[in-house]
């Protein structure tokens, strides 16, 4: 059970916005912007003088993302900009030879899509493959062979909400010498994930969505039998194996995941993403992922008591995470989006229909009343 009085201190929203919104980018909890605060007045008035603390906060981040993913070491963390900048590190840095190709699905956001894409001047082919039937892990797997070194695919599908079984795509992987990357944009903060389970190589999302946290800081987990597969691109002080030693000449690369890192991180990211993140450890994830999976079918059952909607999303369970996509018939979707914005629906227009990406503190009354006004302007409108 959550604590209501929690809640209210942490999201202090106004009782008419109705934020449906978290797969795309996330309010803040209070605790973050006050972390954020807090590291700004630090500048203003001591500048970097407890410079040492604001690396403790970042080394506390990286345990932190450990424990989120059951990752088997915090070494095998690196602090990155986003999404996309994880997911080039990995695409940009792999010895890729020609007749190579990678498989993944024809729903990936552009960001787990344009890298591999760009890696056709290398003659690798990047292999979308339809996942809209009643397997689409298997669909995947059959697109594999002999000259497959990567499948990539996203946990949770940013459009259509599809959740895939990562677990049985990672013991396929492992057991065909394959890499396996996954997107986890859509999943961590709002859905359990075990990095070791899961067997990836590579796991990436930014902070600003289900983790609640700012915009500007990722994880990027890349396990240590698959750093060797990962050709440096980028270069710099903060890489390096002795890091700290200014003067030296003599440097080798970092053998955690921080060689991935080349400069200085977002240390006020560092800060936000942190606080964030304490209040998910405070919660637990357990209750937060059954809270997220409960406004799922919740939705899902309301919906699909309305014959003028159709469900985009799978209703199966295991097959869904914390995205709810529909469709309404004879309605131009556009509209209708700009419309449920107006009346302070904060929602998306994703995959042909509307998204709403409810978290675990949104209240069912709110859940409630955006139904009622989706309602209202389907038969107005």
């Amino acid at each position: 059970m959550i604590d209501s009085s929690l809640i209210h201190k942490e999201f202090p929203q106004p009782e008419d916005l109705y934020y449906l919104n978290h797969a795309a980018v996330a309010p803040w909890p209070a605790r973050t912007a006050e972390a954020v605060g807090q590291f700004a007045q630090e500048n203003i008035t001591i500048g970097a003088k407890d410079y040492p603390n604001w690396l403790a906060k970042e080394k506390l981040l990286r345990k932190q993302l450990q424990s989120l993913i059951n990752a088997p070491a915090v070494d095998d963390i690196a602090l990155v900009k986003n999404t996309s900048e994880a997911i080039s590190i990995v695409a940009f840095g792999i010895d890729w030879q020609q007749g190579d190709n990678i498989v993944s699905s024809n729903e990936e956001f552009p960001s787990n899509r344009i890298p591999w894409e760009a890696q056709s001047r290398h003659g690798v082919e990047f292999r979308e493959v339809a996942i809209q039937g009643q397997d689409p892990e298997q669909a995947l797997i059959d697109a594999c062979d002999k000259h497959t070194r990567l499948l990539t695919i996203s946990s949770v599908q940013y459009a259509s909400g599809l959740r895939i079984d990562l677990e049985r795509l990672g013991t396929f992987c492992a057991q065909n010498q394959i890499l396996f990357c996954v997107d986890a944009i859509q999943t961590l903060g709002a859905i359990k994930m075990d990095a070791q389970a899961i067997q990836a190589d590579f796991i990436m999302a930014d902070g600003h969505k289900w983790m609640l946290g700012p915009e500007g800081i990722a994880l990027f987990y890349c396990r240590e039998s698959a750093r060797e597969h990962i050709t440096l691109n980028q270069y710099g002080w903060h890489m390096i194996e002795q890091y700290g030693n200014y003067d030296l000449k003599e440097w080798t690369p970092a053998k955690s995941a921080r060689k991935f890192e080349c400069g200085s991180n977002n240390l006020m990211g560092v800060h936000a993403l942190s606080a964030s993140l304490s209040l998910f450890e405070e919660i637990g994830m357990d209750i937060i992922e059954n809270s997220v999976l409960d406004h799922s079918r919740y939705l899902m059952e309301r919906l699909a008591q309305d014959n003028r909607i159709s469900l985009i999303t799978p209703s199966k369970e295991q097959a869904y995470g914390g995205i709810v996509t529909f469709q309404v018939h004879d309605h131009d979707q556009n509209a209708l989006h700009r419309n449920l914005l107006n009346e302070n629906v904060i929602c998306a227009h994703r995959g042909g229909g509307i998204r709403f990406s409810p978290h675990f503190y949104t209240t069912r009354e709110k859940i409630d009343k955006s139904l009622e006004i989706l309602s209202l302007s389907i038969r107005f409108n």
